[in-house]
């Protein structure tokens, strides 16, 4: 169990502020430390971070606030992290989304996924899976594919929202099987997404 605690805490440092080399010194930390998310609770990086918040707690001593700050795919929780003080009581946890797909969709980020941040490690890898209504008489991706086909524009896929990596992801499948589908973006992975 201490292990597996260690692993979590360590896990937490995932992208911190350049001068985040603070932590190296005995004292740290002597004050609460504060968690950026930048997605919507309930998301995926919001569960993990709150695993993380309690992980380092135990292990710190220090309360760790989890702070979600949702909004542009991202971008409002990456910015109020990279302009945070850098004295280590500021984390962050990073995704795919702001650090690789925003800078392709937005050409004036109020952050540089590069230099804004020092990643320590990767935490998670979360897969992206489709899933239909348990209700629908769709059993396998042919029978969907087929149905979508039949009709072409008249099903929607939902998703974390426009630029999302669900998005791409279903947008990536849809060009490639060359299918007409209305996607439908919701404010974050937690509100209902279903085809």
């Amino acid at each position: 169990m201490k292990n597996r605690r260690a692993l979590l805490a360590c896990a937490a440092l995932l992208a911190v502020t350049p001068a985040m080399r603070v932590v190296a010194q005995s004292s740290y930390p002597t004050k609460p430390i504060r968690l950026i998310v930048p997605f919507p609770p309930g998301q995926s990086s919001d569960i993990l971070g709150r695993v993380i918040a309690e992980e380092l707690h135990a292990t710190l001593g220090q309360p760790v606030v989890v702070d979600n700050k949702a909004g542009s795919g991202g971008a409002i929780g990456m910015e109020i992290a990279a302009r945070s003080e850098p004295d280590g009581y500021t984390l962050l946890t990073a995704s795919s989304g702001p650090m690789a797909i925003n800078p392709s969709l937005y050409p004036n980020l109020p952050y540089d996924p590069i230099k804004s941040f020092a990643p320590i490690m990767n935490v998670a890898a979360i897969p992206q899976v489709l899933v239909v209504s348990a209700e629908s008489s769709w059993t396998d991706v042919k029978q969907f594919v087929a149905a979508a086909k039949a009709s072409p524009g008249k099903l929607t896929f939902g998703s974390a929202g426009a630029g999302s990596t669900q998005h791409l992801t279903m947008e990536m499948l849809r060009s490639r099987l060359g299918l007409e589908m209305l996607h439908s973006p919701y404010k974050g992975a937690p509100q209902p997404s279903t085809i």
